[in-house]
């Protein structure tokens, strides 16, 4: 690289990084409810508010929309997406089927790393449980099951569950918020699958599993209704004024 190069060559490094962290932030966002399903994104107003220029926005717009998260329409723009209930259900099925094949490896391959990483976890959501701290509490939701993903060493695999569970969070903190019971309920299922996994109950882990995931399809389903109806209402509001 000559001399001449490197202006150019650290001004896209910067405008990456830049772009990096404006996608951070908002993905952030959106998985915390800050940013609900179908709420409209403005470039400037964006660009504004996390002092920047447009163009680490515009790249972190787009990253998103190949994530899943946002969406955009012509005469629009850009938008949180919002998730079909059909779609929803379709995520949970294969999310299905990859926890239980993590959970099967877990429990006969496990390491004390692995181990201790997930029950540091566990220690931190019943803390975050006690503040109802339900942000902090998704957060760690994600970071749980990611961890027991990991834990399999597997890349691709690693990739694919990242790019379900970023879609399904833009429903996972409205079906915390639903159900007054599932911060409990949650803490609990989790921590026996921990368990079951480090006892190396294979059998017992997978059904924890199957029952946890059928448990969140279900929360799902009622936050999904919630925000429906939530939304027609808007619109009705709006018509009528």
């Amino acid at each position: 690289m000559t001399s001449s190069n490197l202006p150019s060559a650290f001004e896209l490094l910067q405008r990456h990084s830049l772009a990096m962290l404006v996608q951070e932030s908002l993905e952030q966002s959106i998985l915390s409810g800050e940013l609900a399903p179908g709420e409209k994104l403005n470039e400037v107003e964006v660009a504004t508010r996390l002092n920047v220029s447009r163009g680490p926005v515009r790249e972190a717009f787009r990253a998103l929309e190949q994530a899943g998260l946002l969406k955009t329409e012509k005469n629009r723009g850009v938008t949180v997406r919002v998730v079909s209930l059909r779609e929803a259900q379709e995520i949970y099925e294969v999310r299905a089927m990859l926890d239980e094949s993590v959970a099967r490896w877990l429990a006969n391959h496990m390491t004390p790393e692995t181990l201790g990483a997930l029950k540091g976890i566990i220690a931190a959501m019943k803390a975050a449980k006690k503040t109802r701290d339900l942000v902090r509490y998704t957060e760690l939701n994600i970071q749980l099951h990611d961890a027991m993903v990991a834990g399999v060493g597997n890349q691709h695999l690693i990739s694919t569950y990242r790019h379900l569970v970023r879609q399904l969070g833009l429903l996972r903190q409205a079906a915390i918020e639903t159900d007054q019971g599932a911060l409990g309920e949650s803490v609990t299922e989790h921590e026996k699958i921990v368990n079951a996994l480090a006892r190396g109950e294979e059998e017992n882990a997978v059904l924890l599993v199957r029952e946890h995931v059928a448990h969140g399809l279900a929360r799902m389903q009622r936050a999904h209704e919630r925000w429906t109806e939530t939304a027609s209402q808007d619109r009705a509001s709006v018509a009528g004024s």
